[in-house]
C-alpha cells in the first residue's frame, strides 16, 4: 500500500508442490486448468488494476520460504498461497508466514474438508485472512478480488 491509499499494490502468489503439474494431475480433484492459465488470468486481472503481480511456484519448502521472507523484503502488500502438502506438515512455512507479518488468503482447489483426514489440518488457516477451499482455479481469482476490495 506504498502509494499511501489502502489499496494494496503489490501481491504475491504462492504455488506449492506438484501445482506445477495442475491439468494433468488427477484432474478429477484439481481441475483441468492449468498454473500457466491460473497466472495468466491473475496477471490479466492485475494490469487492468494496476496492480503488481508475481507468482511464484516451488517444490521445495526452502524456495518457498525463501520467497517468503524476500516478500517481506520488498514490502509486498499481500499474499495469496496455495501451500498445497505442506498446508499439513510445514511448521517452517508458517514461521515464514509468520515473521513477515503480511496477511494472506490460503487457498485450495480441492475441499481439503472432505478428502483424507490427513489433508483437513492446515498449519495455517489459524493466522489467514481467509480460506478459500473447494472451488478451483476460481478460488485464486475470488482471492484476488477480495484483497483489490480490501480497506
Amino acid at each position: 500500500m506504498k502509494d499511501g491509499s489502502n489499496r494494496c499494490q503489490n501481491i504475491l502468489v504462492i504455488h506449492g508442490p506438484n501445482l506445477n503439474l495442475l491439468g494433468i494431475r488427477e484432474p478429477s480433484i484439481y481441475g483441468t486448468v492449468t498454473l500457466e492459465e491460473i497466472n495468466r488470468n491473475l496477471a490479466k486481472l492485475a494490469e487492468k488494476e494496476g496492480i503488481g503481480l508475481d507468482c511464484f511456484q516451488s517444490n521445495t519448502e526452502g524456495e518457498l520460504i525463501d520467497r517468503i521472507q524476500q516478500a517481506g523484503a520488498e514490502k509486498t502488500d499481500f499474499i495469496i498461497i496455495n501451500p498445497a502438502a505442506y498446508t499439513h506438515t510445514s511448521i517452517a512455512l508458517r514461521d515464514a508466514l509468520a515473521a513477515t507479518r503480511i496477511p494472506f488468503i490460503e487457498i485450495h482447489l480441492s475441499n481439503i474438508f472432505a478428502r483424507e483426514s490427513f489433508r483437513q489440518k492446515s498449519f495455517f488457516s489459524d493466522m489467514a485472512v481467509g480460506v478459500i477451499s473447494g472451488l478451483g482455479a476460481k478460488g485464486y481469482e475470488l482471492a484476488f478480488n477480495y484483497v483489490l476490495g480490501r480497506k
